[in-house]
């Protein structure tokens, strides 16, 4: 039996409607920018495998961390314990995270990360003696599928079914350059309903098709939260460790966050780590002899030692000539590719930010978020060999850092064949 037949079996797919879609592929090899199914067939994987790959598959430097470890210690609880490799992370985080970020809480994947940050400023203001239970985020935003992330996230068939049951969450328009129809949302939502935190994805919200949005509409935003209180937290899931061209989306603003949500290339695609950290007036909401007033947060992996020293030698690699320099190269060759298909006819919006491109592909067929003409530029992609995942009619591309120029020539060789052909 082929993998295909053997996963129908028994497993249950993400995102996946498993009477209309087609079979998940079996893939058995990974190397750098590319893949490799079951019958051989090889592809370059374009979002580095939903963005969490930026040195490349089977990377030898992560591999050795792990293994280094896992000789040394493998896991020890973290309730009552430290160890090395967690110290030495958060102490490199503190050093190139915008420097207000003084406290660091260890979980396991993005959305939990973002859950442990919503619960933080909730809690924030009930240790205070404050009643404040309203969140503000974006229109259209995407920040995970448990519960206080799914009620942040805006888009609305991921959460529907659970409508009823949900936090309350205030949105607001994303902003526009421009536009300040963003900052006259945000203030007559704080005065209107007293919130404790505005979450947002600082510069790029990448669910909803890789909406980019100017710092300095950002600044705008976060200086009104601050303004009344309101704590402020960037979720830096996706746009963390390079994808915009800098270590963090953040650093392009001059208002600081008072609560970052870090994970997917934390670990360079090996194992699942995240990280939610906080100013220092975070932490003391919560230092107190009063055991209520703890974070009562935990999991049994909290700060995986392996994990931890993989991290370690990620961010190594992020900072290094080699790695920095491809990036800057990624960014340069995206720029170009959109110049090139901006007179396009078909082409629409064409943006770039860091290691990420996009664009909106005209059409009169429907364009919903996993429609039929999602489904068919998807199967376009994979069938010339490249991994891309597009967003209802939108095209993107969010490759890993060591993908070489001849692959990259070939993934828009791919969509310049996509826009011909739909």
């Amino acid at each position: 039996m082929t993998l295909q037949e053997r996963d129908a079996r028994h497993l249950w797919h993400p995102y996946t409607q498993h009477q209309t879609a087609a079979k998940p592929l079996g893939i058995v090899r990974g190397k750098d920018a590319l893949l490799w199914d079951e019958d051989g067939k090889e592809y370059i994987d374009a979002i580095a495998s939903w963005w969490v790959n930026p040195f490349g598959h089977s990377n030898e430097a992560l591999a050795k961390a792990a293994y280094k470890q896992l000789t040394e210690l493998e896991h020890v609880l973290f309730g009552g314990f430290t160890h090395r490799p967690a110290v030495e992370l958060a102490e490199k985080l503190i050093s190139i995270l915008p420097s207000n970020q003084q406290k660091l809480f260890f979980s396991d994947n993005g959305s939990t990360a973002v859950e442990i940050a919503i619960k933080m400023a909730l809690q924030y203001f009930f240790n205070k003696g404050e009643q404040r239970f309203t969140v503000i985020a974006l229109e259209n935003a995407f920040h995970g599928d448990t519960f206080a992330a799914m009620a942040a996230s805006g888009i609305s068939f991921f959460t529907e079914a659970f409508a009823d049951h949900l936090l309350k969450v205030v949105r607001i328009p994303a902003p526009v350059a421009g536009s300040d129809a963003a900052a006259k949302a945000l203030r007559a939502a704080i005065a209107a309903h007293n919130p404790a935190a505005f979450i947002f994805e600082p510069l790029v919200q990448g669910a909803v098709g890789m909406n980019i949005y100017p710092a300095e509409s950002l600044d705008e935003l976060i200086r009104i939260a601050k303004e009344s209180g309101v704590l402020t937290i960037a979720d830096e899931v996706m746009t963390g460790f390079g994808r915009t061209g800098r270590t963090f989306a953040s650093n392009y603003l001059t208002e600081q966050p008072d609560i970052m949500c870090l994970s997917k290339a934390l670990t360079g695609g090996t194992i699942p780590l995240a990280v939610t950290t906080a100013t220092q007036a975070v932490f003391d909401a919560f230092y107190s002899e009063d055991i209520n007033k703890a974070l009562f947060h935990g999991h049994t992996y909290t700060a995986n030692p392996t994990g931890c020293a993989i991290a370690l030698e990620a961010i190594h690699l992020l900072e290094s000539e080699e790695m920095q320099a491809n990036i800057q190269r990624i960014m340069g060759r995206h720029k170009a590719f959109v110049a090139h298909i901006a007179q396009h006819p078909k082409v629409q919006n064409g943006r770039t930010l860091g290691v990420i491109m996009a664009f909106e592909l005209k059409t009169a067929e429907n364009t919903d978020y996993y429609g039929s003409f999602r489904d068919r530029l998807y199967n376009f992609f994979i069938s010339e060999g490249v991994l891309l995942r597009p967003v209802g009619n939108t095209i993107y591309i969010l490759p890993p850092y060591i993908i070489s120029d001849t692959q990259l020539s070939r993934v828009y060789e791919v969509i310049e064949k996509a826009i011909e052909r739909f």
